[in-house]
């Protein structure tokens, strides 16, 4: 019988809201017993004084690449990124080749994902055909395939009725739409935050509005049709603010921020670093701020990498030429805990419940919480050990960063999936 006692850590426990001593049971990779003095018998222990004993942390929205752009990243190469960035399971968005619109490609990444057998891997289908915005995928049939959500993110949909349609067919379904706000005819072109930095630097703006417009858009057909929409990488005041009213209102609507949306301006594009283009872009402090409030407040329920890597080649171009996209999952626990924990913007109960129990909740998961019977998905945290962000020693395929350099605290120690060990940096196991 397999056994794992994780001995003398700190539990964070997102859903009862609070931090408590204790040692946790795994027996055959589920969680046998929470409590004080448990005994392993002839399990193995591992040594956790002095951290915290999260949940599996969970990345909803992550671009694995595979099938088509694998120099970018593998779903193998993406699951040991995950690992080493705490993560136990991630969705991965459908901007693959080809696009994962159908039941063959769900099934898949499924399978590949169970071949890396390191992270659970829950694939998100495209909402319409190939993502072109024209024509509705079948849902159900998606749905029943493993499907844990809707977006064609990366490509609006820029026509409302077709939204309309695709939200009421989601809704009765069962599957949530997560929605890439961009208006495409606002947005054509340009390559950073329209504003002073942009006209500094003489690169072509992408307005706040070309989010706010659809964000906008997209509440009312939520309100309208009732179906359930997940906004993902907010990243204006402005979209915060509709957020807050619409779910002031009772519309089913949450929302996402990513670690590089909180921490970093446009003004970080000002050496003209193609690692700082993102979409949507880098905004202004005041942007950062009102970020950093609406997570305070829950306004923003979730925060998630949008991991998006690329090649050194596609990189290593003038920014206009440049390919959307940061990698996000070996910096984003390190981020949260430096820019929002350390600085009193989260609690740390806070900052775990926006990574574990909020996402698994949207997706519809049984993950994000610790508890007996539960998979012994477990993500384990040292609050005190620092690190020097090194793009070289990164798992992902991706070097994209622009965190290079930067010093980050508290930091994932190991990772377990199902009782399993995936990652583990330092942590004595006596066997």
């Amino acid at each position: 019988m397999h056994k794992l006692l994780l001995k003398g850590g700190r539990v964070v426990d997102p859903q009862a809201g609070e931090i408590f001593a204790a040692d946790i049971l795994i027996v055959e990779g589920r969680i046998a017993a929470i409590g004080p003095g448990l005994e392993a018998g002839e399990g193995a222990v591992m040594d956790v004084a002095g951290k915290l004993v999260a949940p599996g942390l969970i990345d909803m929205h992550v671009h694995f690449r595979e099938p088509g752009f694998e120099a970018k990243e593998t779903i193998a190469s993406g699951s040991r990124a995950a690992a080493r960035g705490g993560f136990t399971a991630v969705a991965c968005m459908p901007n693959t080749d080809p696009v994962a619109d159908n039941r063959a490609v769900i099934t898949y990444i499924k399978t590949r994902a169970e071949e890396a057998g390191l992270v659970k891997v829950y694939p998100i289908a495209a909402l319409t055909r190939g993502s072109r915005g024209e024509e509705l995928t079948e849902m159900a049939d998606l749905k029943e395939a493993g499907a844990v959500a809707l977006s064609d993110d990366g490509h609006p949909v820029a026509s409302a009725a077709v939204m309309r349609r695709a939200m009421q067919y989601a809704r009765m379904v069962g599957l949530p739409v997560i929605s890439h706000c961009e208006e495409p005819t606002l947005s054509a072109g340009g390559v950073m935050h329209e504003g002073y930095m942009s006209t500094v630097l003489g690169l072509p703006g992408i307005p706040a509005a070309a989010e706010e417009i659809m964000v906008a858009r997209d509440i009312i057909l939520s309100e309208y049709t009732g179906c359930p929409l997940h906004i993902a990488h907010v990243s204006t005041s402005g979209s915060v603010r509709l957020i807050r009213e619409a779910k002031a209102r009772g519309v089913p609507v949450t929302a996402e921020v990513t670690p590089h949306h909180f921490t970093l301006t446009d003004r970080a594009v000002a050496d003209y670093n193609t690692n700082t283009k993102v979409n949507p872009p880098l905004r202004t402090e005041e942007d950062v701020a009102a970020l950093k409030e609406a997570l305070a407040d829950g306004t923003i329920d979730v925060i998630a990498t949008d991991h998006a890597p690329h090649t050194l080649e596609e990189k290593d171009v003038e920014y206009q030429l440049a390919p959307f996209g940061l990698v996000g999952l070996e910096t984003a626990l390190g981020l949260v805990w430096t820019e929002l924990v350390i600085p009193g913007v989260l609690s740390p109960v806070e900052a775990i419940r926006k990574l574990t129990v909020n996402p698994a909740r949207i997706l519809g998961l049984q993950e994000g919480v610790l508890k007996v019977g539960a998979d012994a998905d477990i993500t384990i945290i040292d609050p005190e050990l620092t690190e020097v962000v090194d793009p070289a020693t990164f798992a992902s395929k991706g070097r994209n960063t622009p965190f290079s350099g930067r010093r980050l605290q508290g930091l994932p120690v190991a990772t377990i999936v199902k009782g399993r060990v995936v990652y583990n940096r330092d942590l004595a196991v006596i066997a």
